[in-house]
């Protein structure tokens, strides 16, 4: 009995002693789980947040920060530097504000504020450093007055790291101690459950589940340690990624409220981080976007459909781009919509380059209708240039037929400048440069405006009788001052004004013109019209460019009138100011005094009785081409269709002595008509009267004649006299 209450008591005081172990093992080990949890908060949560901060402000503070930035600027005076200050100055705030934010131990906040005093000496002497740039002060001056001690920021960083370093040395202390406790309480309840297992097995299996429990939590603690770890290294990865994206991005909530812009996005619009926070993204809309737009942009994101397009968006400073944006909405856990998010590229110089290639085939379709309407255009001048020549035979001079002759040769002229333009436009007829006099061609056009402009617009001309001779095509020249004058007139209206005309020849080069041992020559025309602005004056040589009503201008004039000076080799400017009138300088190649040829006497049209054959399948040429042809003596044919005339011709090949042909006929083009007359009579002489013009023409026997519709009179008649005679004399010669 004794025994056995020795044993019952032993068995009592061994059960106790096996419920107060466990009692006490599973009290301690609870408490070690909560002190690991605690200290892993600790380390997780204030230690690595901190950690954050201050790794920000070393980087504010270190090479590249704000104080190398402050320092390079006043070195080198390079505005990207203070660019560089100013954004991570609103940086270095917004961190500091966030660390200030939390509860902190008093020597952790002076070290923060003692940073915070000397940033902000740095900040306020950045005007000091801007104004010394701008103005050239040297360095040293500079850094006198600049120069802040920072030492004590840096000490109080070293003191702040050494706070951190410490706090998340006793966080990790203290975790590294509750994990150590609970082992050291694992091998404690080991043994003493190997001790127990003898007369308590129940027990001690029981136990065996305890410890077991006890190491999967140990080895989830670790997992866990380590997966946070790379969740840690992910977030960041990813953080870096997004603000470093070529790609604009936005967030915003359902209500369109800005939460995050990236990097990308500030750069490009202008806003910073600060002055995004609670707004929205109204502030980029330029008013291109109808509202109808947006509304349904967030139909389709709040049903979970992306959308896909193209904004003009307005940026800060109030200039604007284009962007090619897709928003997404973003789904939460639930399937509802939390946020949305905008990624946009900027697409603007891309519009740009599709612009200009636009704007390059719209010339090239410029440039194919002013050739294909050069034609038909010149063939109707051709027509009136020489019936009005016929007409000022018979009118009396001075007379009021002559008067009304001289209007419709004037009229007939500007349309031939305005085909001139086209075709120069076009780059179809390159000029030829030629010692022509300046002054006898403003002297011409002078006299062509004074009968097309109102009497109240005066105008001032160069004396003719002091040549100023240019190296320029005489036609051209011609163009290009019937643009300007007659620009000038136009402007001046119906009221009193005047067109000045001034040429000079300074001794020194222009700036942006080579030298030239035949010298410059300014040629300056000037009204004192209304004037231009400064947008019309910027874009004056535009092509399609004009102020005038639609159907009053082409907006070829003043591009043409640049293309012709720089084919010269020349410059042409534009001055003006609104109420002041407008002033166009020309500077042109000069010429030598000795390369021009003497004035000719005025020649009469020189007459003859030979026989002519005339092929043009404008009737009206036809007929206006035998006309002045039989006035002056010679006995014509004349034939609107080219199978015709080449059947008169074919009856008798002998009995033409000059065949006058167009170059475009519809039955049979003229180069065929040409070789099929040389065929017949390799040496009859051929003239070819065209608005087209073509250098590769190859016939048989001597080289036809060539002459540009609208054809002068006084010229056709010159050239078939000087083709005649020139045949004549190779007959003579032949006999």
């Amino acid at each position: 009995m004794k025994r056995s209450r020795v044993i019952g008591l032993a068995a009592a005081v061994l059960l106790i002693s096996t419920v107060v172990t466990g009692l006490f093992l599973g009290v301690q080990t609870r408490a070690q789980f909560k002190e690991i949890a605690a200290s892993w908060t600790g380390y997780a949560d204030d230690a690595a947040k901190k950690g954050v901060w201050i790794s920000s402000i070393r980087g504010y503070l270190g090479y590249g920060g704000i104080i190398h930035n402050f320092k390079n600027y006043v070195l080198r005076g390079e505005d990207v530097y203070r660019e560089r200050v100013e954004v991570q100055l609103a940086q270095f705030d917004a961190v500091l504000d966030e660390y200030l934010a939390e509860p902190l131990p008093e020597e952790e906040r002076d070290a923060l504020q003692t940073i915070a005093a000397t940033i902000a000496e740095y900040e306020a002497k950045l005007p000091i450093a801007t104004t010394a740039a701008r103005e050239g002060w040297p360095a040293e001056r500079t850094d006198a007055l600049v120069r802040v001690d920072d030492s004590g920021a840096l000490l109080a960083f070293t003191a702040l790291e050494q706070i951190w370093r410490e706090n998340r040395a006793q966080s990790t202390e203290r975790m590294i101690s509750a994990v150590s406790k609970g082992q050291t309480l694992i091998d404690f309840g080991f043994v003493s459950m190997f001790a127990l297992v003898v007369v308590a097995l129940s027990l001690g299996f029981l136990m065996a589940l305890l410890l077991r429990d006890m190491w999967v939590a140990m080895d989830s603690l670790s997992d866990e340690l380590v997966h946070r770890r790379r969740l840690e290294q992910s977030e960041k990865l990813l953080a870096e990624t997004v603000e470093q994206s070529p790609a604009t991005i936005l967030i915003t909530d359902t209500d369109g409220r800005i939460q995050y812009a990236n990097q990308k996005f500030e750069d490009i619009t202008g806003w910073n981080r600060s002055e995004l926070a609670g707004r929205t993204p109204k502030l980029l809309q330029s008013g291109d976007t109808p509202k109808a737009t947006y509304d349904d942009i967030r139909a389709r994101l709040m049903r979970g459909d992306a959308w896909h397009g193209v904004f003009r968006n307005k940026r800060k400073s109030g200039g604007s781009y284009w962007a090619e944006t897709t928003i997404l909405p973003l789904m939460g856990p639930d399937g509802e919509v939390r946020n949305f998010i905008g990624i946009g590229e900027d697409i603007t110089e891309k519009r740009r380059a599709q612009e200009q290639v636009a704007r390059a085939q719209k010339m090239e379709a410029v440039g194919l209708l002013a050739g294909g309407i050069a034609h038909d255009f010149n063939n109707i001048l051709t027509t009136i240039v020489g019936a009005a020549h016929l007409a000022s035979l018979d009118a009396a001079e001075d007379s009021d037929l002559a008067v009304e002759v001289e209007q419709i040769d004037i009229a007939a002229r500007r349309a031939q400048s305005l085909v001139g333009q086209l075709l120069t436009f076009a780059r179809r007829e390159p000029g030829i440069a030629v010692p022509t006099d300046i002054c006898a061609v403003i002297a011409e056009v002078a006299r062509l405006l004074r009968a097309a402009i109102p009497q109240t617009v005066a105008i001032e001309t160069p004396d003719p009788a002091e040549p100023m001779p240019v190296l320029a095509d005489p036609t051209h020249l011609h163009q290009i001052l019937m643009n300007l004058c007659g620009n000038a007139a136009e402007a001046i209206g119906g009221a009193s004004g005047r067109i000045t005309i001034s040429v000079a020849r300074p001794r020194k080069t222009p700036d942006g013109l080579a030298s030239r041992r035949e010298g410059w020559v300014r040629l300056v025309v000037e009204d004192d019209g209304p004037g231009m602005s400064s947008a019309t004056l910027d874009s004056v040589f535009d092509p399609f460019f004009t102020t005038k009503p639609i159907g009053k201008g082409t907006g070829l004039g003043l591009t043409v009138v640049q293309r012709l000076v720089q084919e010269t080799g020349g410059l042409i400017t534009a001055d003006s100011r609104p109420g002041n009138g407008a002033r166009f300088t020309l500077w042109l190649p000069g010429a030598d005094h000795l390369a021009l040829a003497d004035a000719a006497e005025p020649v009469k049209l020189p007459r003859g009785r030979e026989r002519l054959l005339i092929i043009d399948d404008e009737a009206e040429i036809a007929s206006m081409f035998r006309r002045l042809l039989m006035r002056l003596g010679y006995q014509v044919d004349a034939f609107s269709r080219a199978t015709v005339g080449l059947d008169r011709f074919r009856e008798n090949p002998g009995r033409y002595d000059l065949v006058i042909l167009d170059l475009v006929m519809p039955e049979l083009p003229g180069d065929e008509l040409a070789a099929e007359i040389r065929a017949q009579r390799p040496d009859c002489p051929i003239l070819i009267c065209s608005a087209y013009r073509r250098s590769n023409l190859e016939l048989r026997g001597p080289s036809p004649g060539v002459l540009d519709k609208p054809v002068e009179p006084m010229v056709l008649a010159q050239r078939v006299r000087a083709m005649l005679d020139d045949a004549g004399s190779a007959g003579s010669a032949g006999a």
